[in-house]
């Protein structure tokens, strides 16, 4: 059985990196190198936070509260809380046509900063001299299970237990792998981030469809950030809590050769590797840090694999990163 908890341990510390590799590889998809990812995901927890903070207090009582709007508030302000940060890096990189990588890294900051400050600004609400809030009650809505996983055994306690945001990341992912390969949109979306001039003069929308796709990828990251507070920390948020997972779900687009469906192993395989040393005994602290290294040593022997194979659609979107100019074309 210790196993079977790995496993399902590893699942869900993956989930966030799911999330944020399916937007970000929608994003990419598009052309937008969006490394903002990390902040967007702070920022679509903080807000989650906020919406089910203020819910929270303006009950008059813990029983009182109404398991459908407890998850329906949190899950509508992580939202539009990603799709802001989502239409900001659109605004300026799409229609100001600033350097992508700047702005994501600004984004970055910025949404770190948010959520840190707002975090905090709640905990003081509170009475609390921590930089920390605990919202249980709404965690547990967020959490709660299939009722027979128990009966299952092994494979209740690895693919039965978890909560509906968790499923909720593996279908959209299957949804964003379908959308790209199998339909006409996607074949264009995937035309403006190879040729967005090509596309252009084919009478495709280069701007709506860098727009549509990196709002919607926010949307979906954010989700990842919101299932942390709500699902792996239990409610609880802290500041500076999320860790380098916003940058391993960018690494993890990499070793997913952009492709949504193989995320849903990487993110898998990611989540296993970030707390294997917790399964390992009589590990010393330098220990630990080399193996929290595996992801990144992963995605970079991957990368090499990738570049050395020269295959086309193990590549990134060849207009990746570049602002495009209507009038060179």
């Amino acid at each position: 059985m210790m196993i079977a908890e790995f496993i399902r341990r590893a699942i869900m510390q993956g989930i966030p990196l799911l999330f944020g590799s399916t937007g970000e590889i929608l994003t990419e998809k598009s052309g937008n190198l969006n490394l903002g990812i990390p902040g967007i995901m702070y920022v679509g927890g903080i807000s989650g936070v906020i919406g089910a903070f203020l819910y929270e207090k303006s009950l008059p009582s813990a029983d009182a509260l109404n398991p459908a709007l407890a998850v329906a508030i949190p899950l509508l302000c992580s939202l539009v809380g990603s799709l802001l940060m989502g239409l900001i890096y659109c605004f300026l990189t799409v229609t100001l046509r600033a350097n992508q990588n700047v702005t994501g890294l600004a984004l970055t900051t910025f949404g770190i900063g948010v959520g840190n400050f707002f975090g905090g600004s709640l905990a003081k609400l509170t009475g609390s001299s921590a930089t920390s809030i605990s919202l249980g009650a709404t965690s547990n809505c967020f959490r709660t299970t299939l009722p027979f996983a128990d009966k299952f055994g092994w494979f209740g306690t690895i693919f039965l237990s978890h909560s509906f945001l968790a499923y909720t990341a593996i279908l959209v992912a299957l949804i964003a792998a379908y959308i790209l390969k199998r339909t006409r949109c996607g074949l264009q979306l995937r035309a403006v981030g190879e040729n967005p001039a090509t596309a252009d003069a084919a009478g495709i929308n280069v701007n709506r469809y860098k727009y549509v796709a990196t709002c919607i990828g926010s949307m979906i990251a954010g989700l990842g950030g919101l299932y942390y507070v709500m699902d792996y920390a239990c409610g609880v948020w802290s500041n500076d809590a999320f860790g380098d997972r916003g940058w391993l779900a960018i690494a993890l687009v990499i070793f997913a050769i952009w492709k949504p469906d193989v995320s849903i192993l990487g993110s898998c395989l990611f989540g296993g590797l970030y707390i294997v040393h917790n399964y390992i005994p009589n590990l010393g602290v330098a220990t630990q840090e080399i193996f929290k290294m595996l992801p990144y040593v992963v995605t970079i022997v991957v990368l090499i694999i990738t570049s050395m194979r020269e295959k086309r659609e193990s590549q990134p979107p060849a207009h990746l990163g570049l602002s495009y100019f209507r009038e060179e074309r």
